[in-house]
């Protein structure tokens, strides 16, 4: 049973490992594993499998944080972030936009938590929302002349992106 133990183990690891950026185990670090598990019970075995798949597995903690939805919306965020350091404007516009491009990464999470179809649908429906309204935003500052044409372009060619997405996931769940 410890022999077939070891190699779960060890092919477990190894299939998480390859996964990710990191190389497969040596056979040096397969010889450590093996010698911890050795006269160990199931349940030590058990243990040991778990905090080696935490540890080595840590990048992906939360599957949200793998949608390139997740991470388009983040540099989106970051964008009107930057953005609202260089432009003058009323301060409850700024802090409008700063808010409203935070909640689309914050709903896209939240809803990637959800069980139910309807939960995740309502929360990415709320993120594009915010995303509509960033845009609305947008606008206006170009209106004002408070951003340049290439600018607002810039962050409505990444807008239009994260809302086709959001609308393809929102369809999706409709079903």
């Amino acid at each position: 049973m410890a022999e077939w133990s070891i190699a779960t183990v060890l092919k477990t690891v190894d299939c998480q490992r390859s996964g990710g950026s990191n190389p497969s185990l040596s056979a040096r670090q397969k010889e450590k594993v093996k010698e911890k598990v050795k006269g160990h019970s199931n349940r030590s075995v058990f243990f040991l499998f778990f905090f080696l798949f935490l540890f080595l597995n840590h990048s992906v903690m939360f599957p949200f944080q793998n949608l390139e939805l997740y991470k388009k919306a983040q540099i989106f965020h970051l964008g009107c972030k930057k953005l609202l350091g260089t432009i003058k404007s009323e301060k409850y516009v700024n802090d409008q936009l700063g808010r409203a491009s935070y909640s689309i990464v914050l709903n896209i999470a939240e809803g990637s938590a959800k069980i139910s179809k309807a939960d995740r649908k309502n929360y990415f429906t709320t993120a594009r929302g915010s995303l509509f309204e960033c845009v609305a935003i947008l606008d206006l500052f170009l209106l004002e002349q408070i951003i340049q044409e290439d600018t607002y372009k810039e962050h409505l060619l990444l807008a239009e992106e994260i809302s086709r997405i959001l609308y393809s996931m929102i369809k999706n769940l409709s079903v």
